[in-house]
Parts: C-alpha cells; sequence; structure tokens
C-alpha cells in the first residue's frame, strides 16, 4: 500500500488491523523550577536535605545549580498518571524546603549577581565532580544566568504496535530497528518545522525581571512595567529567543537529522573539534580546571536543541553511542516553557495536544531536511518569539510569505483528522475536544499562555515577580493540602534511603584519580 500523505496514512491505520496500533503511548516529564526565598530571590541554600542524593535518586535531582531543581516522572502510558507522579515528587519536595518556594515561571527570579547562583554539587566521587566541573564550564562559557532558565521536558515514545503497522503498510524493507530510526528522524524534521507553533501556543515566557540582563544591551521592543519588569507585548518565549536557552557559538554546527548517521556524526564532530572561543579557558588536564574540555561541545548534553533523538544509555556509554548500538528509542521535546497556570507546570490539555501534534509530525510525509530549510524554521521561531501575538506576523513557509493564521488554521485542519483517528482507538473524546479547543487560538492570541500572562501583569498592573511570587505561595499551598495520589511518603522516603546508599558505594567504588577517570571516559572507543 501506498502511504504519501497524512490522509492515506490515516486511512491505511484505520483499517481493521491496525486501527488500534497507535495505543500504548508512553510519555515521561522533567520539570525544572528554581527554588526561592519568600521575597523572590534565588535560593543560596544548597540541595535540600531529606529528598536524597542528587546524583542518585532519579525522581529528584537539580540541573544547574543547587537551586534548581528537577523532577522526573517514570514511563507512563497514563497521562494523567505521570500529572499526579509529577505532583507528589514537587509536594515531597516542598515539604523539605522550609519556607522556600518554587518558582512558577521559565524566566528567573530577581537575581543581583550571577555568583548567587551555586553550581550544583553531587558528591565527591568521580562521577560527581565531573558533572559538577561540566557545570562549571557552562558558566564560563555562556554564564550563570542563561543556566538559571526553567523548562519542561516532554519525552514521548511510540508503541510497538503502530511502528509494526507502519513497517507492514510501507511494505519496508528495512529492519524494524532501522525503520523505527527513521521514523522518529521524520518526525523531529516535521518538529522543526512548525517548531512556531509551539512557541505560539504554549509558549508563557514574554516577561523578564530587568536583573537577567546585567547591563547587556538588547534591541528587543521591551515595554516596562513596576519596578524591575521588561516585557515584549507581543511576544511569546522568551526562553526559546536570543535572551534564552540559547548559544549562538552552536549556530554554526551543522547538525542535521536526515539520518542517524548523520546526526551521530554532526555531534560526534562537536564533541572532538577544538573551540577557538574557549581554548583559553583551563580543563580538566591543569591543576586548577574551569571546564571539561576545550572543544566546541564538553559534552554531547550540551548541544541545545528544541527536541533530541535519545536511547536510554547503558552506565559510561555515550548517549550518541548509545543511538549507534540500538537506534532511536524515543524523542524528548525540550521548547516547552514552564506553564505558570498550572501548579505542575504543564497540564493534561499540552499533552493530549502534544499527543495529536507528535503523532501528526511523525504520519505526514516528512523529506530530507537541508541546512537552509533548519535555518529557516529557526527564523520562523524567532519571528513568533519576539512577534507572534501580533495579529497577521508573516512567516515563512517554504520560500513563501504567508500569515500564522493562514498556516496555523491549516496544520489544524490536519490535526483535526490525527486527533479523530487516535480518539476512535482509545474510545474517548479529548482528543478532538482540545484540537478544537485549541484552534481558536490561533486567531485569538488573547488564549494562548504569553497572552493571558501579558493581560495578567496589564490588568493588575503588578510587577512580574509579585505576580510568580503569588503563584508559588498558591501552588505551595495547594501541594500541602493535597494527599499523596501514586507515590506514598513511605515510598518516596524509601528513595531517600537508597538514593544516599548508591552515592556512597559510588564514592567507595572510585579507584582512579580524576584526571585519570576523565582521560578514560573521553578517549574510550564505543563498542563494536
Amino acid at each position: 500500500m501506498t502511504i504519501h500523505d497524512l490522509s492515506s496514512a490515516l486511512n491505511a491505520l484505520s483499517a481493521t488491523p491496525h486501527q488500534h496500533a497507535i495505543k500504548g503511548i508512553k510519555r515521561g516529564i522533567e520539570r525544572e523550577s528554581l527554588r526561592i526565598k519568600g521575597n523572590g530571590a534565588i535560593s543560596t541554600l544548597g540541595h535540600p536535605k531529606g529528598v536524597g542524593s542528587a546524583l542518585t535518586n532519579g525522581h529528584i535531582t537539580t540541573d544547574f545549580s543547587e537551586s534548581l531543581l528537577e523532577f522526573i516522572t517514570p514511563v507512563s502510558e497514563s497521562a494523567t498518571e505521570t500529572l499526579a507522579q509529577l505532583k507528589d515528587l514537587q509536594k515531597f519536595t516542598l515539604e523539605h524546603m522550609g519556607d522556600e518556594l518554587l518558582w512558577p515561571i521559565s524566566m528567573p527570579c530577581f537575581i543581583e549577581d550571577q555568583d548567587d547562583i551555586v553550581l550544583a554539587q553531587f558528591g565527591n566521587s568521580n562521577t560527581a565532580r565531573m558533572k559538577t566541573l561540566y557545570r562549571e564550564g557552562l558558566k564560563n562559557r555562556y554564564g550563570s544566568m542563561m543556566q538559571a532558565i526553567a523548562g519542561v521536558h516532554f519525552n514521548i515514545s511510540f508503541p510497538e504496535t503502530l511502528w509494526q503497522s507502519l513497517h507492514t503498510l510501507k511494505q519496508s524493507e528495512q529492519s524494524l530497528d532501522a525503520f523505527i530510526s527513521d521514523g522518529y528522524l521524520a518526525l523531529i524534521r516535521n518538529f522543526k518545522r512548525e517548531l512556531w507553533l509551539i512557541s505560539y501556543l504554549f509558549g508563557a515566557s514574554p516577561a523578564l525581571c530587568n536583573s537577567f540582563l546585567q547591563g547587556r544591551k538588547t534591541d528587543l521592543p521591551f515595554k516596562k512595567l513596576g519596578k524591575g519588569t521588561l516585557y515584549l507585548e507581543v511576544g511569546t518565549a522568551l526562553r526559546l529567543g536570543d535572551l534564552g536557552y540559547t548559544n549562538s557559538a552552536q549556530s554554526s554546527l551543522r547538525v542535521m537529522y536526515n539520518s542517524l548517521d548523520e546526526y551521530v556524526a554532526g555531534l560526534k564532530k562537536a564533541i572532538n573539534t577544538p573551540s577557538d572561543l574557549y581554548g583559553d579557558i583551563d580543563d580538566y588536564t591543569t591543576a586548577t580546571p574551569k571546564q571539561l574540555n576545550k572543544n566546541i561541545l564538553q559534552i554531547e548534553n550540551e548541544f541545545y536543541s528544541p527536541i533530541r533523538p535519545k536511547r536510554n544509555a547503558k552506565s559510561g556509554e555515550k548517549p550518541t553511542d548509545a543511538l549507534l548500538r540500538a537506534g532511536i528509542e524515543y524523542v524528548e521535546i525540550r521548547a516547552l516553557d514552564v506553564n505558570p497556570f498550572s501548579e505542575t507546570g504543564i497540564d493534561i490539555e499540552q499533552i493530549h495536544f502534544l499527543d495529536v501534534f507528535l503523532t501528526y509530525c511523525l504520519l505526514k510525509d516528512s523529506p530530507e531536511m537541508q541546512w537552509k530549510e533548519q535555518a529557516r524554521s529557526t527564523e520562523n521561531l524567532d519571528t513568533v518569539v519576539n512577534q507572534g501575538r501580533q495579529l497577521g506576523v508573516m512567516l515563512n513557509d517554504n520560500n513563501q510569505q504567508r500569515t500564522l493564521q493562514s498556516w496555523g488554521r491549516e496544520i489544524f485542519d490536519q490535526l483535526s483528522e490525527v486527533a479523530e483517528h487516535m480518539d476512535k482507538a482509545y474510545g474517548v473524546t479529548y482528543y478532538s475536544e482540545t484540537i478544537a479547543q485549541m484552534a481558536t487560538w490561533v486567531d485569538n492570541p488573547a488564549l494562548t499562555f504569553s497572552g493571558r500572562y501579558v493581560r495578567e501583569l496589564e490588568s493588575a498592573g503588578i510587577d512580574n515577580g509579585l505576580f510568580a511570587i503569588q503563584l508559588a505561595n498558591k501552588y505551595k499551598q495547594s501541594h500541602a493540602q493535597a494527599n499523596y495520589n501514586v507515590f506514598s511518603k513511605e515510598w518516596l522516603e524509601q528513595q531517600v534511603v537508597l538514593s544516599d546508599k548508591a552515592r556512597e558505594e559510588i564514592e567507595r567504588a572510585d579507584t582512579l584519580s580524576f584526571t585519570d577517570f576523565l582521560d578514560e571516559y573521553f578517549n574510550a572507543k564505543a563498542p563494536a
């Protein structure tokens, strides 16, 4: 059977043998959040006592700094269970934070000096020291302010039943593993083409505290509010723009997504190529290292991308080697701002939308994406980040200028088809209901997250920081009053004990000096 477009793919999958193949989507969420003092300043205290080791607790850890918490849910087929797990993890952590709060937005709170952002500490083992030195490298390369930005990462994998159905329907002669990897890469290319839509709908960082700029000049048309708030009147997601979690030094990296070998080769080149910018910063081979190494990327995780192909790695295995060993297992969406209107940082409607949108990206035709097209998708994203809620704003669709509204309506028409198929497969109605609701946001920017955010600030005339503190207190109270839902308090306390024991075991197992440990890590050859 020939599957040449989205409609033919959906028709083929609607046949009796395949109509339920989409059932079994699995998800996991990683939500970041700064710890703050009651007055809105960043916390300078260490990782909360009572939540376990940041190195070995798989559910409660830290990201760049001691104050940037990260909550990680297990993989689940139930979106409601995933959100309940996230709630439990945040409730448990807040119980060990004293008077501190969880900052409920992406852009950081008031930070007087970047030295107030304390690098994450993971213990005394070589692995722990490597993680902290990597973060010191990030600080010395890009500054700590960028690393204080929080986001939500959404991990998704499609069921093997779907891959088997598509493999059969497309009469593929590839191995199933190779077919799956190519399928995920096709999804990634389409996601990048229409990433601007995610920023438009769910961008929730149109404002920031002026302390974030630390005196830097910017040409963005900021308006001022309150004592220290800067905001873009029609912007959506500063976190995804030039002021946010970006790395201009990486703009020259030509990491492509047309084949797994091509993607891995691009990343491996970056982690093995000396950088002109960072060559003067001492690396691990010196007595006072300030970064892991002097390459364009210290390690693969330094590559900032709104979406990544992933495979769970074995102990000590590099991410790219894991991909080469067994192919792509899932994709990680890194383009989501923290949702300030949800106590968990992401809500059920977003998950339903992402299920549909990512299925659409998988099933629709996805030609190879050359570098010029990738650059075009970045330009579209920048346009929406800075002026996406300006009605009639123009985007570049395959070298044709068209309005965001025209393109958005076309996408939602196709998303409706996907949602209808998914509703039938799952025996639900919420996919179509979510798409119908969010379709109205295309012509009414005030309904988007950033539209609601700016309206809240302007209507109340309040500072961005005060807005966030009010939400943080509200959510802390809500978590305190809630019962544990999926994880019991006893189970979470058990994870704390187990994580502390695991950290101690890792420290006891070290036999190499730190330098020798890193020599071995960087010189290790991938298994054949």
